[in-house]
């Protein structure tokens, strides 16, 4: 840890533009925990409790429930213990699933393409679809190139 930056419950919720009471609530749901108590027994909280905390409070914005956040936040603390990763990850995840969701809406117009105006949109979606899972291959470690 050595000469990592610790965070009183105040300052953590200022930098992360949350209100202390909400911290206290992700403390009390597990998804995140104080580094160490003070001397005085105040909670601190590190860095990495900072980034989480926003990357809760951006699944959140992207309408997750607390539940299925908690979820996404074991899977990635199981990946990696690469910040930057987990990070990565993250947020691929989220623009996956927001393109998820985009798709579902344009489902309807998609179904009333043409044959070849069908295969046009296919080789767009291909090859950036496909550098997108290499990526996420490299990124958990399983390069298939190495």
């Amino acid at each position: 840890m050595g000469n990592e930056k610790l965070y009183k419950i105040g300052e953590l919720a200022k930098l992360a533009d949350v209100s202390p009471r909400t911290i206290d609530y992700y403390t009390k749901l597990n998804l995140i925990e104080p580094e160490k108590r003070s001397d005085t027994n105040y909670r601190l909280y590190s860095d990495e409790t900072l980034s989480r905390l926003k990357r809760i409070e951006s699944m959140k914005n992207e309408k997750y429930t607390l539940e299925e956040i908690k979820a996404n936040m074991q899977q990635w603390s199981k990946v990696s213990s690469d910040d930057t990763v987990r990070d990565k990850l993250t947020s691929l995840q989220l623009h996956l699933e927001q393109l998820m969701k985009e798709a579902k809406e344009l489902s309807p117009l998609i179904q009333q393409l043409k044959p070849n105006q069908m295969k046009k949109l296919y080789r767009i979606l291909t090859q950036p679809t496909a550098a997108c899972i290499e990526a996420l291959i490299v990124l958990l470690g399983k390069n298939p190139f190495s």
